[in-house]
């Protein structure tokens, strides 16, 4: 006889509590037996409190048991219960208090086994819905267990425990949590912080164990720290581990590295955001500029010749535009001795790179310098009251200069020369970037449209906080940027970083690391796993309203880049871990890709509202419990766990927390803990100003 699948009914009989009163898809109602427990059942092996809000039950059928979760208990009054065997049909029928309760259906237990050797394994959905009368049983220790351990491959990241289900564990496949995104949400206290650095902490921990001796783990996860919390959170963890930061002092750059993110690496777009250019005409120009200027640095002979290039376009430009204003410019007073002087410029420059270059430049610029020179002598009439002055330039004089100059451009710097455009990473030197575009401008004669473009890049580049991060360093090359922060831990701390580019930084950050992942799989036809953390992210993934407003600002241009990975990161292997305490904030399109979600705290109604319309879980009213749920408590539920499920997450030891405490105001008030106070200190770290007088300390 095959006794696989067979149920020990009379163990059943014992554990029965009730049955179905009511189906519906989302919902079943259960009348309790009044021999049912009233707060402490003992017949499944074990004590188990029943009945409770979120507990587990069991509707047996055909194919295992449909699991249930407890969503309402109530007391009813109803006809009394005939119990069979008994004479009770004939008492009079007045209303009898019945205790009844709803459960939300949530999935199926299937056994497998004899009965003396059972086991459970769970699954999502319900095979068969119950009919009304069927029995209603408590699981037993074992069952709860099932329910809650997830029992699928690589599943072994314990993350906390069930209280709800004798404390099993509760563990999570890495490849299903950090696989899809995760949002990690929660009111600030509610133990969100503690929670993310947690899951990151106790997977690679795991991974750990499973690594040849001697190796450290091939990981790579990119933080984002806009309040410098993560600091301290992975330092003794085997991968390799960099902390970025701005502003570093001599005791910092022993622990962190500065925080590059060079102009050159950005777009045109993050350029056009950075400069409010305009679309009609600044915005063309500012492209133009990049990719001439790109094109240019990537020249394979020589930098030199990039920069006499540039330097040949920018004199040509000039030229041109004085040209086209006419005599003024060049044959009457004042401009003939502006024009003559820029002619004797232009021939010392020309004499400058030619001294640079080899042949055939180094001829080409030298006979050019010649013969601008022989036409700027003829023309020289001496110094006047300390100034040179010059008779007026003929226009067939400039006609020669300009033919001369375009013919040495079209004969040694043809535009074929490098394939290029204004979107790709190469070093190009940033400060040339308002001069050339100038440059073009009066070309075309439209110098009058990009003066503020140009005084707005000149004067953010002159940014000291800035320059430190977004100035060229020859140090610092694609490669290298992508070593350093595509490998093990990137810690980067955006705390210091001038709010005026804090969500360009950001936005870079995240581009330029999908696009090396994109390219990663093309190359190699496999992924790269990153994940990339963002804490606090309703302050750079905003909603944004489209339309509108031509210019494209810092903020809406950081959640399209968060949203394009949002929707495409998967396919190449980047994982979004999302940290908000708003989520009601969130763009929409980067929540609604989430695919698992750890709930703590959360009070907001706005907030709630849009978790329950988020969730991809039937979770009854596990959400309820939201507002209520003390710190370190969360619901896990979505991708990476069977059933949705409440969670005690085990507890980071307080040098791996996060610094995110609340602070001391008592103990600091009953100067329990001293707090010394220097303003000068702060004060002169905070100008600028450097002393050598050591600083004494006074008390507040």
């Amino acid at each position: 006889m095959n006794t696989t699948n067979q149920y020990d009914y009379d163990h059943l009989r014992n554990l029965s509590i009730g049955t179905v009163d009511y189906v519906s898809p989302n919902e079943i109602k259960v009348v309790l037996d009044t021999s049912a427990p009233q707060n402490t059942a003992l017949n499944t092996g074990t004590p188990t409190l029943f009945p409770r809000i979120n507990g587990f039950v069991l509707i047996p059928n055909e194919v295992g048991a449909l699991v249930g979760l407890i969503s309402w208990i109530g007391v009813e009054h109803s006809q009394y219960p005939k119990r069979k065997g008994y004479k009770d049909f004939d008492l009079i029928d007045l209303p009898f208090p019945l205790r009844k309760m709803s459960i939300t259906p949530m999935g199926t237990l299937k056994q497998t086994g004899k009965v003396e050797d059972k086991t459970y394994n769970l699954e999502r959905g319900v095979y068969s819905f119950p009919s009304i009368g069927d029995t209603v049983i408590l699981p037993t220790d074992v069952q709860l267990k099932s329910i809650v351990e997830n029992k699928e491959k690589n599943s072994v990241v314990k993350i906390g425990v069930a209280p709800i289900a004798g404390n099993a564990d509760v563990k999570i496949n890495p490849d299903k949590l950090f696989g899809r995104h995760v949002a990690i949400l929660g009111n600030t206290g509610s133990g969100k912080s503690c929670s993310v650095a947690g899951v990151i902490r106790w997977s690679l921990e795991e991974a750990s164990k499973r690594l040849p001796e001697g190796q450290k783990l091939n990981n790579r996860f990119i933080i984002l720290d806009p309040n410098g919390e993560y600091t301290d959170a992975f330092n003794d963890l085997n991968c390799e581990l960099r902390k970025f930061k701005v502003e570093l002092t001599e005791e910092d750059k022993k622990i962190f590295k500065e925080l590059k993110v060079p102009a050159w690496l950005w777009n045109s777009y993050e350029w056009s955001s950075f400069s409010n250019a305009t679309g009609k005409t600044q915005r063309p120009l500012l492209k133009q500029a990049l990719r001439e200027l790109k094109s240019n640095a990537i020249d394979k002979s020589s930098i030199s010749i990039g920069r006499s290039k540039r330097f040949l376009l920018t004199g040509m430009f000039s030229i041109q535009t004085d040209l086209n204003n006419g005599p003024s410019s060049y044959s009457e007073k004042p401009g003939r001795n502006d024009f003559g002087n820029k002619l004797s410029s232009y021939v010392e420059g020309l004499n400058f790179y030619s001294n640079q270059l080899e042949e055939p430049y180094k001829d080409a610029l030298l006979q050019a310098a010649k013969t601008i020179e022989v036409i700027r002598a003829q023309r020289y009439g001496g110094i006047y009251n300390s100034n040179h002055w010059y008779q007026g330039f003929l226009v067939s004089e400039v006609e020669t200069i300009l033919n001369l100059l375009s013919e040495l451009l079209k004969k040694f710097y043809p535009e074929t020369l490098v394939n290029s455009n204004e979107d790709n990473p190469i070093p190009f030197e940033v400060d040339e970037l308002p001069n050339y575009i100038d440059g073009l401008a009066e070309k075309e004669g439209k110098l009058q449209y990009v003066d503020f473009l140009t005084m707005r890049i000149r004067t953010m580049l002159s940014d000291s906080r800035m320059k430190s991060i977004i100035a060229k360093d020859e140090t610092v090359t694609l490669e290298s940027w992508l070593q350093t922060t595509v490998t093990g831990i990137s810690i980067i701390d955006l705390s210091l970083v001038p709010s005026d580019i804090t969500h360009l930084i950001v936005s870079v950050i995240s581009r330029v690391v999908f696009e090396a992942l994109q390219r990663y799989r093309r190359l190699h036809n496999e992924l790269l796993p990153t994940v990339l953390v963002m804490e606090e992210a309703h302050n750079f993934i905003k909603r944004y309203s489209e339309g509108g407003s031509e210019e494209v600002s810092a903020s809406q241009l950081c959640t399209e880049a968060f949203e394009k990975i949002a929707r495409e990161g998967r396919k190449f292997g980047l994982s979004l871990t999302l940290s908000s305490q708003r989520p009601s904030e969130l763009s929409p399109t980067v929540l609604s890709q989430c695919n698992t979600f750890l709930l703590h705290r959360i009070v907001n109604d706005r907030d709630q509202e849009l978790i329950k319309r988020l969730v991809p879980d039937n979770i009854g009213g596990l959400l309820q419990e939201l507002p209520i749920l003390p710190t370190r408590k969360a619901i896990l539920l979505g991708w990476a766990s069977p059933l949705p499920i409440l969670v005690e997450m085990n507890e980071l030891r307080p040098e791996h927390r996060p610094k995110s405490e609340d602070p001391d105001f008592w103990d600091v008030w009953t100067r329990f803990k001293p707090r010394d106070v220097n303003w000068k200190q702060i004060a002169d770290e905070w100008q600028d100003v450097k002393t050598d007088e050591k600083p004494t300390a006074k008390e507040a």
